[in-house]
């Protein structure tokens, strides 16, 4: 039986058949996937160019349809911003739309173009991840946001939609393990805990930096006294290294963490 076109024929290692789409659009050579049947294949070659000639929109996409959906994505983009990225990536004028499901759009400064170009976002319960050099980084590290920073207490999206990750719409409002900011008669106050079977208040502080740090000296002050758990470990970088060793020298930690042992 010959192939339909944009259909090829292929071969699992264990001699199962199957069959890959492709199509060429403005001289782009686009896979768009394996199928199980020969008629699925060529359902997704039409469906491929079908939103490339006509005025289909990003939502017309449906359950019936076999071509991926980042697949309809990347190639409505080529159509109609004249550029093909691997990811489901839309160009609009300032930022880009990056389709997860037609359900859960999530939106990036121009700036992140690049980056997201060439790595797949994955998305495991309320989490948004790419793989990078092996591991898996939550996209919130991008912004400084630590790995188990709450949302509404630590940092909150400006618009309330949590899907749209441009700068100015991230605000962070805790930076530091263990540091959280409260105003008490109008001024800020910076509050450090840790966690050693239960949460200790290490102190208040006026300032994050110092908060940061005096967390850091709680650690040090921990392990000396014989604690082996891993603690992460804040890093100002706006502090030169003497202005770092001056503020942790001057820094007062509570009583209850300087006497704390291992077997309290």
């Amino acid at each position: 039986m010959a192939n339909l076109p944009g259909v090829y024929r292929a071969t699992m290692k264990d001699g199962t058949e199957y069959f890959r789409s492709n199509i060429t659009l403005r001289n782009k050579h686009i896979s768009l996937g394996s199928f199980p049947t020969m008629e699925l294949a060529h359902k997704a070659y039409l469906e491929a160019g079908k939103a490339f000639r006509s005025d289909i929109g990003l939502d017309d996409y449906n359950q019936d349809c076999v071509l991926p959906y980042n697949k309809f994505v990347s190639i409505l983009n080529l159509r109609d911003n004249d550029i093909y990225f691997k990811t489901p990536i839309y160009l609009h004028r300032k930022y880009f739309s990056y389709y997860l499901s037609p359900d859960v759009i999530l939106y990036f400064d121009a700036d992140d173009l690049f980056y997201y170009s060439n790595h797949s976002i994955m998305k495991r319960g309320n989490h948004l991840f790419v793989a990078d050099y092996g591991m898996q980084v939550n996209i919130l590290s991008r912004y400084g946001i630590r790995e188990h920073a709450v949302r509404g207490r630590d940092y909150y999206f400006a618009n309330g939609n949590p899907y749209d990750f441009r700068y100015g719409n991230v605000i962070i409002i805790n930076r530091y393990h263990g540091v959280s900011r409260y105003t008490d008669k109008g001024r800020d106050i910076y509050k450090v805990k840790i966690h050693i079977n239960g949460d200790y208040i290490v102190g208040r502080y006026d300032t994050e930096d110092e908060a940061a740090i005096a967390y850091n000296k709680a650690v040090d002050i921990l392990k000396k006294n014989g604690f082996k758990k891993s603690f992460p470990e804040n890093y100002p970088e706006s502090l030169s290294p003497s202005k770092y060793a001056s503020i942790y020298s001057s820094l007062k930690i509570s009583e209850k963490i300087m006497n704390l042992k291992p077997e309290d």
